[in-house]
C-alpha cells in the first residue's frame, strides 16, 4: 500500500468485529454499519445471489408440486 493511501473497512457490529484490543493503523478507518440493517451490508448481496442460484429448493419444479 502506498504511504499516503487510506483504507475504509465496512463491518457489521458482531462482537468479534468490535473488540477494543484491535490495533488499527492510522491510515485505516473502521466504519461500522448501523445495527439491524443487513440491506447496507455488501455481503448480503452475495448471500441473496447464492440463495437464488444455489441454495434454494431444487426438489420441486413449482410451488404446486
Amino acid at each position: 500500500m502506498a504511504p499516503s493511501a487510506h483504507a475504509v473497512f465496512l463491518l457489521d457490529q458482531a462482537g468479534w468485529h468490535t473488540t477494543k484490543t484491535l490495533l488499527v493503523p492510522n491510515n485505516v478507518t473502521l466504519l461500522p454499519l448501523p445495527a439491524r440493517s443487513p440491506e447496507l451490508s455488501p455481503v448480503e448481496n452475495l448471500w441473496q445471489f447464492m440463495r437464488e442460484n444455489w441454495l434454494g429448493n431444487r426438489i420441486f419444479k413449482s410451488y404446486a408440486d
